[in-house]
């Protein structure tokens, strides 16, 4: 367990898109293949986290057989915590059910001079997202509960536009009501999200905003209308230092063939 002054390291692994059978597709592109090509990377940088962050869209088909290979594949390469979110894809019970004995369900988790909060900005049978006035209320509770720390805040929408039309049509539809939380604290230092598909790095009043490439397929930044991206899956690695600055990085798998449905026009 990390401890006060010491840094945080942080993996993020987003929009898996597991299928109940281990041969399933999205797009072309085998889910569970790239997947584990992603995690053999994690294994070849040499990745100890702190903390593992699964931000969303875990399962394609909202089966428990997929969450179930998630969880035996997360078992097996880390011995930290590990903490599963919902994504527009993901089926509640079947997620909750697979992660039974595990804690990769909480809500929140302080390491060292850092506290991390979860939030479900996921609606029901929607594709766009929402943060309930129930988790706008936790979030509000835990930033005042834990002022003494830096904060970072984790979910699966972007709240945040990121220039491409499609994609901000689907995005946390009460991004505003998110942001004027934040606001009144001063120590928010990250929001992460998924769902997007590609890395996304800005701010916003000195508070960092990243978003992630999937361990499949990926979505071509900047796009009018959906459209898919050649760059390979990846995932993020964040270091959280003790005096509330990160630095990060995005790694790219680069040793696998992989082809994609670059003539999809939807997902």
């Amino acid at each position: 367990m990390a401890k006060k002054g010491s840094s945080i390291k942080v993996v993020q692994i987003t929009d898996c898109h597991l299928r109940a059978e281990a041969h399933g597709a999205l797009l072309g592109m085998k889910t569970l293949e790239s997947l584990d090509a992603v995690l053999e990377l994690v294994e070849r940088e040499q990745e100890s986290p702190d903390l593992v962050l699964l931000t969303g869209d875990l399962a394609q088909d909202g089966s428990e057989g997929a969450y179930q290979t998630l969880r035996a594949r997360m078992g097996k390469r880390f011995d930290c915590p590990v903490i599963w979110f919902m994504g527009n894809h993901d089926n509640a019970s079947a997620m909750q059910s697979a992660a039974q004995g595990t804690d990769c369900l909480r809500k929140s988790l302080t390491l060292g001079d850092w506290h991390i909060i979860c939030l479900d900005s996921s609606v029901p049978g929607k594709v766009h997202g929402k943060l309930e006035a129930a988790e706008l209320a936790f979030l509000d509770a835990e930033l005042q509960t834990h002022a003494d720390k830096h904060v970072m805040v984790v979910f699966h929408h972007h709240p945040v536009a990121i220039g491409s039309a499609w994609m901000d049509s689907i995005g946390l539809r009460n991004g505003p009501d998110f942001l004027s939380v934040i606001d009144r604290f001063s120590h928010v230092r990250l929001v992460l999200w998924g769902h997007v598909h590609q890395a996304f790095d800005s701010s916003y009043n000195g508070v960092r905003l990243l978003a992630s490439p999937s361990t499949c397929v990926q979505f071509k930044p900047l796009s009018h209308a959906f459209a898919l991206d050649e760059a390979a899956p990846g995932y993020r690695r964040i270091l959280l230092q003790p005096d509330g600055t990160l630095d990060t990085e995005v790694l790219r798998v680069d040793h696998i063939e992989f082809e994609v449905d670059l003539d999809s026009k939807g997902y």
